[in-house]
């Protein structure tokens, strides 16, 4: 692996005090972020000829049917396998399988067809983008709206609402969340204060008020199928419809959380270049397939508008201006769970990975490191 550089910012001096970091999207750090120009700010991009991108930027249904069809059909053969064998042990591992497809293969569905970039035809990326939002139990009004705010303003503190490691690191809840206990707590809490008709302040900073009543009326919705699924499970004496709908959201959930926490975990916060808080990660056929290549980080980001099937092409095309990938998911684990533990220490501190000869310089006027570090891996 390439050489990195390792920053502390600020804290590099004994009598330094960190600043303290307010997430909250109406605190401090929002107010700052707008004040100093990180609110919606003009982003790096690699360049890349306009004929090229043009075609990369192409979206077909073929590719989207084919791996849905796969998707949706693996897991009806796993589902009816596990259904049958059922109390026997041997349904075990097809629950298992039945799991990681609703639990983590929902998660890049959700998240593809929410850009609109999965399919062609713009009907198939709305029905599979509420399928799998209810599987992975986010409000598709509400996801819509906060994921475009994440990618207009990524990992900014106090404007991204789905920073996922805050800093200091909550390592408790990371590992509590491989198991999907931490976020389906928020997400019934989420669900069941919209059902009655609210919406938190956060809700309401990114969410148009046009928007919001459908927010309402799908939480509805929802309920109203989870207790369908509890009145089966009474009437039959049975977990096995909470084994089929919601449960695979807490033991199916492991991948998309080891495969998420890559995305920008470890990296810099409040930066306008993608290179320096996204992270790529080369990872084998079925984790792609779970993930629906979204391992492409850095290029998803510069570059949203490019079909999943495209970016391994993109990748080659712009990987000369990119910090080299890491080979494994092994790998990235540990460049990140380091920087997590001296996180707990010192919060300013972040991964500053080195680019290529051929790249142009990191955009880094908001976060530049007062005294960097060097290490080699």
């Amino acid at each position: 692996m390439s050489t990195f550089e390792i920053s502390r910012g600020e804290i590099s001096s004994s009598t330094s005090v960190p600043r303290q970091r307010d997430y909250d999207l109406a605190g401090a750090d929002a107010r700052r972020a707008v004040e100093t120009g990180l609110a919606s700010a003009e982003w790096y991009h690699t360049d890349v000829p306009r004929k090229e991108m043009k075609a990369l930027m192409q979206r077909s249904d073929r590719a989207a049917i084919r791996d849905t069809v796969l998707w949706l059909g693996a897991m009806a053969v796993f589902a009816a396998g596990a259904v049958f064998l059922w109390p026997s042990l041997w349904a075990l591992p097809l629950f298992l399988a039945y799991g990681v497809l609703y639990g983590s293969a929902s998660d890049s569905r959700w998240h593809e067809c929410g850009h609109g970039t999965a399919f062609k035809t713009r009907w198939m990326n709305d029905a599979v983008y509420q399928i799998a939002s209810f599987m992975i139990m986010r409000n598709p009004v509400t996801w819509r709206w906060s994921h475009a705010r994440h990618h207009t303003d990524t990992i900014i503190v106090g404007r991204d609402p789905e920073i996922a490691v805050m800093r200091p690191p909550d390592l408790a809840r990371l590992i509590l969340n491989l198991f999907g206990i931490i976020d389906v707590w928020h997400a019934l809490i989420d669900m069941a204060r919209n059902a009655s008709g609210r919406l938190s302040a956060a809700e309401k900073d990114f969410i148009p008020q046009m928007e919001q009543a459908k927010v309402i009326r799908i939480a509805r919705i929802w309920g109203a199928i989870y207790a369908a699924t509890a009145a089966v499970a009474i009437a039959t004496g049975s977990i096995l419809p909470f084994l089929l709908v919601g449960g695979p959201r807490l033991y199916g959930a492991w991948h998309h959380v080891m495969t998420g926490l890559l995305q920008h975990g470890g990296l810099a916060e409040d930066v306008t270049d993608h290179r320096l808080n996204s992270r790529t990660v080369l990872m084998n056929p079925v984790s792609r397939f779970i993930y629906w290549n979204m391992n492409y980080h850095v290029e998803h980001h510069m570059f949203p508008m490019v079909p999943y099937h495209a970016l391994p092409k993109l990748h080659e095309l712009i990987k000369h201006d990119l910090p080299a990938p890491n080979p494994s998911i092994l790998d990235g684990y540990r460049e990140m769970l380091p920087a997590f533990l001296r996180q707990l220490r010192y919060d300013d501190y972040f991964i500053k990975r080195a680019l290529p000869p051929t790249a142009k310089p990191y955009r880094e006027e908001f976060h530049a490191p007062a005294n960097p570090l060097s290490a080699v891996d």
